[in-house]
């Protein structure tokens, strides 16, 4: 099967779709797809992609699974499409960006605005079921998603890493910190942003550091 994908990124990641294990993955997606409630839309996996050609990323945001209540997923990780509540560290994010950049909250939840910047919003798992978390884990996506990482570290220069939580923070290693900016904190999560997200200041950091590599800084 033919992967649909942006075409710089289908060129970067030819490879990777020949692999044994890649095969396998789009066969159990197929069959979850077929059998069972699965999110986000099949033709929205690739959104990130979509909106964020491989030589266009300034910054990737890494998340981990997509949501799995019902027209939350699409395709970009922490974001929500336009009319759905915000999820709970989505609005930790906001609430953040405010504190850091006096930006007052936004009328929605979709990112699409920071994709089409070059905010690359990456989750490590792009598929899960309907109500069941984790449940297209260790089937080979993130496999996958570590080689998107990788090969953005290798090929760019001077992009930002937002590192949330520790699943997050373990990706640090597939990525070349002598070209890039790495910058970790807690997770967003209520449970969690007490402890250093909220006051971690990334959005104006990475915005720095964009400016003084002479990139355009984004519109958050």
């Amino acid at each position: 099967m033919k992967v649909v994908i942006e075409p710089s990124w289908e060129i970067a990641l030819e490879k990777v779709f020949h692999q044994k294990y890649f095969k396998e993955l789009v066969s159990f997606v197929k069959d979850e797809y077929s059998n069972a409630k699965v999110f986000p839309p099949g033709k929205e996996i690739f959104n990130a992609f979509w909106h964020c050609p491989i030589d266009k990323v300034k910054v990737v945001i890494l998340g981990q699974d997509p949501y799995h209540g019902p027209d939350q997923a699409h395709g970009l990780s922490f974001s929500v499409k336009p009319g759905i509540p915000f999820p709970p560290s989505l609005l930790n994010i906001f609430k953040e960006i405010k504190t850091d950049l006096g930006k007052d909250m936004p009328p929605n939840g979709d990112l699409t605005r920071w994709a089409d910047q070059g905010v690359f919003l990456l989750n490590a798992t792009l598929t899960v079921q309907a109500a069941l978390a984790g449940s297209h884990q260790n089937k080979g996506w993130e496999q996958f998603t570590d080689e998107v990482i990788r090969k953005i570290s290798y090929t760019r220069t001077h992009v930002v890493f937002m590192l949330w939580g520790a699943y997050a923070q373990k990706k640090a290693v597939l990525i070349d910190e002598s070209k890039h900016l790495i910058l970790k904190a807690p997770h967003p999560s209520p449970l969690s942003a007490h402890r250093g997200f909220l006051g971690c200041k990334h959005f104006s950091q990475a915005n720095s550091y964009l400016s003084s590599n002479r990139a355009e800084p984004i519109e958050w």
